[in-house]
């Protein structure tokens, strides 16, 4: 059985067969080697448990995903539930309940109702659909010149070809970047994220004057708004996101807000646009959807878009969908998961957000730390650049390795320490993430 390790395999004897045949993403392959993994086999809470019954901490809710904890049986109910009924049904020509309530509830999320919902089942996959609708959409009503992407720098959109050409990280993409397709890449926003243009200065004129060069052929804008994840943690003021907003309204360009990351409660509204009070054309969701349980994703879309999709008198049908495309066991996990954010679990993120940067203050005052920055349930730590020691690993990595000895689990991003915790994680967890966090400064 694939859902419990073989019972004749001992940890020493799974962590072999794992190194055999595991294609691990984002990890290098000498730390296979260097360090025992734990053999993650339940999950309860904030913590996941390993084969040898070790608890770990999960400061970065699974990548950003489980923002309601492991094990909810609320979640696990639906799921159970839904299995008994209907395990897989396609949308192609069909239809089934579970789709038609979580379509509706996504849409009563924006700002006004008249959305339609396209699923997928990953981030890329959402971000690739509202690229195609985008496109599309402007061949739809005959503007053939419009057909350009503009993008923020730095930003992370997946790693599918579509989204890396509006997401390139030199780091993470450089062997492909004959393969992706020119966009127009945007300064990151200079502004404090505080700031709320108090201080008179127009951030935004540096990336105007790019959009004003290209309006005639902008197609659409995309964002991650106001928090960059995977390039560090980087975060950007609200007044920017609405000088944007309203730079794309004046200009007839969409707006696309990738919410993959920062939806679903993780800035403390349910999207980080709600901040800065905009109306995006298409959003972006993925990750914390359905908590985290099982994969899906959504590009939601305005109904004025939609209505251009059409196939009479001329067929303009969007050619494009994926093979579970609405699953209803993820739909169903995915409905469970608005009902606990609802009931409660958003209206208490800005305050434990509030928490854990104040838990996380005295590393300001650390030789190792160049900032402290806080966005939400989210705390980043960047680090002073330094030289690796006489082991020849890198100070975030032996952080890293510190903190899971400790029984902490997290994932630097180069020189930048985050925690991003499920939101229902409890105070005491989050004192001992932040002292361990503290403590691990001062690794060798």
């Amino acid at each position: 059985m694939c859902n419990t390790p073989h019972p004749t395999l001992q940890p020493a004897n799974s962590r072999a067969a794992d190194y055999a045949h595991v294609w691990h993403p984002y990890t290098r392959r000498s730390t296979l080697r260097d360090e025992a993994l734990p053999i993650i086999v339940r999950g309860e809470g904030c913590h996941l448990i390993d084969a040898e019954g070790r608890r770990y901490l999960d400061a970065i809710a699974s990548w950003w995903c489980v923002n309601l904890g492991h094990g909810r049986p609320e979640i696990i109910t639906a799921i159970t539930r839904q299995a008994e009924r209907l395990q897989h049904s396609i949308l192609g020509n069909l239809t089934h309940p579970g789709a038609i309530d979580l379509a509706g509830r996504l849409a009563r999320l924006m700002p006004t109702p008249d959305r339609h919902v396209l699923f997928a089942s990953d981030g890329s996959s959402a971000v690739e659909q509202a690229v195609k609708i985008a496109i599309q959409y402007r061949a739809n009503i005959g503007q053939l010149q419009r057909t350009r992407l503009a993008c923020l720098e730095g930003a992370y959109h997946g790693d599918t070809l579509g989204a890396m050409a509006l997401g390139y990280l030199e780091s993470f993409h450089k062997p492909y970047r004959s393969h992706l397709f020119p966009a127009i890449t945007l300064p990151f926003p200079d502004c404090r994220p505080d700031c709320g243009n108090a201080c008179g200065a127009d951030c935004f004129t540096p990336a105007r004057n790019i959009l004003d060069e290209h309006a005639d052929s902008l197609t659409a804008v995309i964002v991650e708004p106001l928090l960059q994840g995977a390039s560090g943690m980087r975060i950007y003021g609200e007044a920017w996101l609405r000088a944007l907003a309203r730079w794309c309204r004046e200009h007839d360009v969409m707006l696309i807000l990738d919410e993959i990351a920062t939806g679903m409660g993780r800035t403390g509204e349910w999207f980080a646009f709600n901040r800065a009070g905009i109306d995006p054309d298409i959003v972006c969701v993925g990750k914390g959807l359905s908590g985290g349980y099982l994969p899906i994703s959504a590009t939601i879309v305005r109904d004025a878009m939609y209505d251009t999709f059409s196939d009479l008198p001329v067929d303009h049908t969007l050619q494009h969908g994926h093979t579970f495309c609405g699953n209803p066991l993820a739909v169903a996990a995915s409905c469970a998961a608005l009902e606990l954010y609802e009931n409660g679990v958003i209206a208490g993120v800005s305050a434990k957000g509030d928490r854990l940067a104040k838990a996380l203050e005295p590393a300001r005052n650390h030789p190792r730390v160049a900032n402290v920055r806080s966005l939400g349930l989210m705390t980043a730590l960047t680090l002073k650049a330094e030289t690796t020691n006489s082991t020849g690993t890198t100070l975030p990595h032996r952080i890293r390795r510190r903190l899971v000895a400790s029984g902490v689990l997290l994932r630097p991003l180069g020189s930048v320490v985050y925690v991003m915790p499920p939101l229902v994680i409890a105070d005491d967890d989050m004192q001992q993430l932040a002292d361990g966090i503290i403590s691990a400064l001062d690794t060798p």
